[in-house]
């Protein structure tokens, strides 16, 4: 059985997401993704998310329900700070669907996060935000959340990844 969280928010609970969840997960990274104008970019499929998130515990996914209805998610993983000497929780997806916006749930499951960092004795809770995401920008920064203007973000993959690898090697 599923262990259900309690929220200060009536209805609404939360858990840890299980193998049987993965349609599931599946299916709010491509309603995010849409949203993010990103919808193209997804290539995850169940067979790997199965893989990554259950068998290789790559990462941990945070489902919210609402009269037990699965309404959004969060998906985590652990980073470190060499500065702290602790590690941090990053998180890289939190999503809630458009018709449950509005009612805290971002902020409770926000709030679960960083209790979470807490009790795992991390140091920081931290994400990304799309620049052109003002009601985001909005809401974090009213949480207290800090944007790291002094640091860009670099990403190397696809064919990069690939050429880069063949250095260590040739």
């Amino acid at each position: 059985m599923k262990r259900l969280i309690d929220t200060k928010l009536n209805n609404f609970k939360l858990r840890f997401a299980d193998v049987n969840d993965v349609p599931l997960i599946l299916a709010f990274i491509k309603e995010l993704a849409d949203y993010e104008k990103m919808a193209q970019e997804v290539v995850a499929t169940e067979e790997v998310l199965r893989d990554s998130l259950f068998q290789r515990k790559m990462a941990e996914v945070v489902i919210g329900e609402f009269e037990n209805k699965p309404i959004g998610f969060a998906l985590i993983f652990h980073n470190f700070s060499t500065f702290l000497g602790k590690p941090g929780i990053y998180l890289e997806d939190l999503y809630v669907k458009p018709e449950m916006r509005g009612k805290g749930i971002g902020k409770i499951i926000l709030a679960f996060l960083a209790k979470l960092a807490i009790e795992r004795k991390c140091g920081r809770l931290e994400w990304w935000c799309l620049d052109w995401n003002e009601p985001s920008i909005k809401f974090y920064k009213q949480l207290g959340a800090v944007p790291m203007d002094d640091w860009t973000v670099y990403r190397v993959d696809n064919e990069a990844l690939d050429n880069l690898a063949r250095e260590f090697v040739e």
